[in-house]
């Protein structure tokens, strides 16, 4: 009588960093360009900080500090990897702004890296991001190969 229909929330990721947006299989890491961590895209950033791509709460935060995870209110859980090889600095380098179970808005800052010590490790900082639990949903991806900045959707999510 009414008409209704049942409405597929869109969930859009905007990009969490300033920078080029690249293809996930463009990663030098078997694991992300593979899609087994999830689907996603990953990106060569300029600047030292990593931004909330969703309004949602910190899930879970790497105690070497080279990654984040976040869950979004429609269930998506994103996981943001700071570089490649960062895990063996043990945390040296990348200051973490949030903790866990924190609520955080698109665009607050959530980690700060060290460019210095990545140059001098030779830290390749290609950030992955990817929807860990993305087999229940529909993924699209934006801007890929393009530079983007933090106000950029680069993901949309849909059941």
């Amino acid at each position: 009588m009414f008409g209704f229909k049942k409405i597929n929330k869109i969930l859009e990721l905007k990009s969490p960093v300033n920078g080029i947006c690249i293809p996930l299989d463009e990663v030098n890491d078997k694991a992300f360009a593979s899609g087994m961590i999830g689907e996603g895209c990953a990106f060569n950033f300029d600047g030292d900080t990593i931004y909330s791509p969703i309004n949602g709460e910190i899930l879970m935060v790497a105690n070497t500090k080279h990654a984040i995870g976040l869950k979004a209110r429609n269930g998506a859980e994103i996981l943001i990897h700071v570089g490649l090889d960062t895990v063996n600095l043990n945390g040296e380098g990348l200051y973490v702004l949030v903790k866990k179970n924190q609520k955080v808005k698109q665009g607050d800052p959530i980690l700060k890296v060290d460019l210095e010590i990545m140059k001098s490790n030779n830290i390749d900082l290609t950030t992955p991001m990817v929807i860990t639990n993305s087999s229940n949903f529909k993924l699209c991806n934006y801007h890929i190969d393009d530079k983007v900045n933090i106000e950029d959707v680069v993901i949309s999510v849909q059941h």
